[in-house]
């Protein structure tokens, strides 16, 4: 029963993160904070304070860039120095995080896409073409 764990988690570590990834972050890496989705943020102890100290992420789930939250993406980023404190800094007019679904099957085809049997509607006639003089 031992072995089934221990190859369900190297598996899992596969898809998440590599072994080097993982030893990395064991030696070098202090956990700096997590953000609302999981994903925890860190940085090199070896060069915190330097002018370019080394960040990352290891996401928590899948690998989706776009699980990043706009302050998050800052600090890992240098465009801040400081890491975010709070999790409560979304603004009124801000959307909840999707999924970016390019590649999935639930991705986005517009009608007259070729996957989508590729047939438009006729246009109506508001359309004149540029034509040179």
């Amino acid at each position: 029963m031992r072995a089934g764990i221990v190859t369900a988690s190297i598996f899992r570590v596969w898809r998440e993160m590599s072994f080097g990834t993982r030893l990395f972050t064991m030696f070098y890496g202090e956990l700096v904070g997590t953000d609302e989705f999981g994903n925890k943020y860190y940085i090199d102890r070896r060069t915190k304070g330097q002018k370019r100290e080394r960040r990352w992420v290891i996401y928590n789930g899948s690998v989706e860039a776009s699980r990043v939250p706009p302050v998050w993406h800052a600090w890992l980023h240098r465009t801040t120095v400081t890491p975010p404190t709070s999790q409560a800094q979304r603004k009124t007019w801000q959307k909840p995080h999707q999924p970016n679904l390019t590649g999935t099957d639930h991705a986005y085809f517009p009608d007259g896409h070729a996957v989508m049997g590729g047939q438009r509607a006729k246009a109506t006639g508001d359309y004149e073409p540029w034509v040179p003089n």
